[in-house]
């Protein structure tokens, strides 16, 4: 019986956390950063006091680095099953940006907390944005073992490729179209990778 007591604890705690922490995302892409409040958040949250938002996190830096936390965790869920099915160094390329680009598209609120959170400049680890990095220049490294693609900096074009769909995420949200913007960044990113033909 006890050890139930502690599992059902532990999935409370957990869907408590859950709550809150889509709750933030709810409030930072709806009202903004400077709106960004324990009460505002407790507001969305359906919350009877600040306090439990404080049990959770220590803080609310540690709040919105879960935030961000969160989304990468959303986003790489979305993405998995079209990298999975891509076959090749340059069809996972292609299926990278193509299932990012459609999960920008499909999920502005996530899109928009985050932006609001560095609009802010909140102080949070860089893990995530160091991992997304890591993992591009694996695939760009598998690419260049297999002649895939050319030779180059596989980080410099890690960072770059990341930099360009963050840069396109604003313009999703503000309704481009999802289509042309996977078409463009696709094809700008294929003919800097590939192989020379011989």
């Amino acid at each position: 019986m006890r050890i139930k007591q502690a599992g059902d604890r532990a999935g409370s705690t957990a869907a408590r956390r859950d709550q809150i922490v889509e709750a933030t995302i709810a409030v930072l892409a709806e009202r903004g950063y400077a709106a960004a409040s324990y009460d505002a958040i407790c507001e969305v949250a359906g919350l009877s006091s600040k306090r439990l938002i404080s049990y959770h996190f220590t803080s609310k830096d540690e709040l919105l680095a879960e935030v961000l936390h969160r989304v990468t965790t959303d986003a790489g869920a979305f993405m998995r099953p079209a990298l999975d099915a891509a076959a090749g160094p340059a069809a996972k390329l292609a299926a990278y940006i193509r299932s990012n680009v459609e999960f920008i598209a499909s999920r502005p609120d996530h899109v928009r907390a985050v932006q609001q959170i560095v609009f802010g400049q909140v102080p949070v680890p860089s893990e995530e944005s160091d991992g997304a990095i890591a993992r591009l220049a694996g695939l760009f490294d598998d690419g260049q073992r297999s002649g895939d693609f050319r030779t180059f900096d596989s980080t410099l074009m890690a960072a770059a490729l990341r930099a360009a769909i963050d840069a396109v995420a604003g313009r999703l949200v503000a309704g481009a179209d999802p289509q042309v913007c996977a078409d463009e960044l696709t094809e700008t990113f294929h003919r800097a990778t590939r192989a020379e033909q011989p």
